[in-house]
């Protein structure tokens, strides 16, 4: 979540404004507080290296004066084998007014100071990729964006992690985007349940429930996409009054068929047979468009196969039991945005088409040229949609 840091009389110059050389400072202290409140303080002893600046380029758009209080955030914008790229941006918090911008090249290097390889944990500790313990036992890897305006939520699909929502993430502004893997994905734990106890969907929005409480955010735009909006429904079912409107994404209300939970069975043994690469090796051909992109291709097909098969599994059961949700869309009442790919096999227009006209009050966008996975496949036109609804839901 942004830092956010006072202007104080002894950082400003003799006219008052926040001095430029105290932006170096209070730049450096706001990745501090970050390291602070996620990994910890000591994450580049444990990692057995430090990222030492290289360059700093700092762009000053508007004045800052004391008390004046300054959000910041922090995103990666290129990373090599021994070195990384950060922006972070100064927001003054009272009318969200851009004040600065700092780009900082690091170069990690070692006891002896010679380059080496960039750390994961380090990668991820400077990345705002924050590790947050929840009242429900599990520790779930968080990564978010902005400040002001709305709360985003976004809920990844199966077997997926947050990084498919990397491009949400860094192109919608005004407004804060909070994307966490789910218990069990990503670099999320999945602590061991009761003897009996299985994940559920409520599982997971119990988990969703701790999250926001624990970032004190009182109510969301929740998006999910996929199993994400099976997450969603079950979300809203028990927690409506956390839900300021909703965004359902390549996903369905329905239950599975006798059929359908069949399927997930088998992709069960699947899964304990030959890992997270069969999996993926099954599913890629049904997720993206005829003319997807090959990097895209990629990116869908490394983020499946680095998902920990005990996730998996639990995914598919999950699923699998899920209650239908059908009966509840009459019920909704907030506004609902409605997204799906023109290309999509898994959960066709069609089906997105008839939530649309039994939702109250619903808006319809399909995404042409988009399979199963708009965010990535399609981010632009996404990232378009997602923004107007947002700012729409601000101005209502």
């Amino acid at each position: 979540m942004p830092i956010q840091l006072t202007v104080f009389p002894d950082e400003c110059d003799t006219f008052g404004h926040l001095h430029q050389a105290a932006y170096l400072s209070m730049f450096e202290r706001a990745r501090w507080l970050l390291l602070a409140q996620g990994p910890g303080m000591d994450v580049f002893q444990r990692a057995g290296a430090w990222p030492a600046v290289r360059r700093t380029t700092i762009d000053y758009h508007a004045g800052a004066w004391p008390g004046d209080v300054l959000g910041f955030d922090v995103e990666v914008v290129q990373r090599g084998r021994t070195s990384f790229t950060l922006r972070q941006r100064a927001v003054r918090v009272g009318d969200q007014r851009l004040v600065a911008v700092a780009e900082i090249v690091f170069v990690c290097i070692d006891a002896n100071q010679k380059p080496v390889a960039v750390p994961d944990e380090v990668f991820a500790a400077m990345s705002g990729v924050q590790r947050i313990a929840l009242s429900t036992g599990v520790t779930l890897s968080v990564e978010a964006r902005g400040q002001g305006g709305a709360a985003l939520l976004l809920v990844h699909g199966y077997p997926f992690d947050h990084s498919m929502w990397r491009a949400q993430l860094d192109g919608i502004a005004g407004h804060r985007i909070i994307a966490p893997d789910l218990r069990g994905m990503g670099e999320s734990t999945d602590p061991e349940l009761p003897a009996g106890a299985a994940t559920t969907l409520g599982t997971h929005a119990d988990d969703l429930l701790a999250l926001l409480d624990a970032l004190t955010i009182p109510r969301v735009v929740l998006c999910g996409l996929s199993m994400g909006g099976y997450i969603a429904f079950e979300f809203l079912r028990r927690y409506p009054d956390r839900v300021q409107a909703l965004v359902l994404m390549d996903t369905r209300p329905g239950a599975d068929s006798a059929e359908g939970r069949l399927g997930r069975d088998k992709a069960i043994a699947l899964a304990a047979q030959g890992g997270a690469a069969a999996i993926a090796d099954s599913m890629i051909g049904k997720l993206l468009s005829a003319a997807a992109d090959s990097a895209v291709r990629d990116a869908v097909l490394a983020m499946m196969q680095r998902a920990p098969v005990e996730g998996i599994v639990a995914s598919l059961g999950a699923m699998r039991d899920r209650t239908d949700a059908t009966a509840m869309l009459t019920t909704i009442d907030v506004p609902t945005l409605i997204v799906v790919g023109a290309e999509d096999q898994l959960t066709p227009p069609d089906q997105a088409t008839a939530m649309a006209t039994v939702i109250p009050g619903a808006t319809l966008e399909v995404i042409a040229g988009a399979g199963h996975v708009p965010p990535m496949e399609r981010s632009r036109e996404t990232n378009a949609i997602l923004q107007r609804f947002l700012d729409r839901v601000c101005e209502s």
